[in-house]
């Protein structure tokens, strides 16, 4: 495994759950950060936390349920950092359980918007300076969620990631820029709820698997944490 210590990620969705998770164990490897939430006020305690390790930690906020913001916020990273080197797509929206066939089209809309459409846009942003700079890895939360029609929206929007990285990942083949997918898996989260039967401490040290790889292990694999749960 490689080692990130110097280098810049970007957790979207950092201010709570999995991405706070996520952001805490990037920090242990010494990794500086860019934590995105809706409101900076949202972000502030953990700024303050891990930039007490000596750390360089830097809040932005954005309402990805906008693309557009979404795609400014990663502009802005790019220009606060030395070069974002770690992506991790984790922010994200579900909904409530719906009857077979009875989901409004608005959260189609807005599951598309935020857990779809914006994180490619951050990546069209920041996939052309990692290329360049000839280092990356981009991780994008996705979700085991089948045969639930009731989800779909939820569902829908991060098989549509799924896709994305499927074929993204032809272009990047001998690179050392990695596109992989990660999925935490039921976590007793806001998103996961309380009957969920993990705690969301146990997505590591399983989700930094992905931001850890070799060049030659390669792009378009899925990585399970809870595989990693007890080790």
């Amino acid at each position: 495994m490689i080692s990130i210590r110097g280098k810049w990620a970007l957790v979207t969705g950092a201010s709570r759950g999995v991405g706070r998770r996520i952001a805490c164990g990037l920090a242990e490897k010494g990794c500086n950060l860019i934590l995105h939430s809706r409101s900076t006020e949202h972000t502030k305690d953990l700024v303050e936390e891990l930039s007490d390790k000596g750390l360089r930690v830097i809040a932005l906020e954005a309402d990805l349920a906008f693309p557009e913001a979404a795609a400014a916020m990663a502009l802005e990273a790019e220009k606060l950092s030395a070069g974002i080197d770690l992506l991790y797509n984790n922010a994200a929206v579900t909904f409530p359980w719906r009857e077979d066939l009875k989901a409004p089209i608005e959260d189609y809309r807005k599951a598309f918007d935020i857990n779809t459409i914006s994180p490619i846009k951050i990546c069209d942003v920041l996939l052309p300076r990692m290329r360049q700079r000839g280092f990356g890895r981009v991780i994008f939360l996705t979700s085991g969620i089948k045969d639930q029609p009731e989800l779909a929206p939820y569902a829908l929007s991060k098989a549509a990631i799924d896709k994305y990285v499927k074929d993204m990942v032809i272009k990047l083949e001998g690179e050392n820029v990695l596109m992989n997918l990660l999925d935490p898996g039921w976590l007793r989260t806001d998103l996961g709820g309380p009957q969920a039967p993990n705690s969301v401490e146990t997505v590591l040290p399983g989700a930094l698997i992905p931001a850890l790889l070799e060049k030659q292990e390669g792009s378009g694999r899925l990585y399970q944490a809870q595989d990693y749960a007890c080790a």
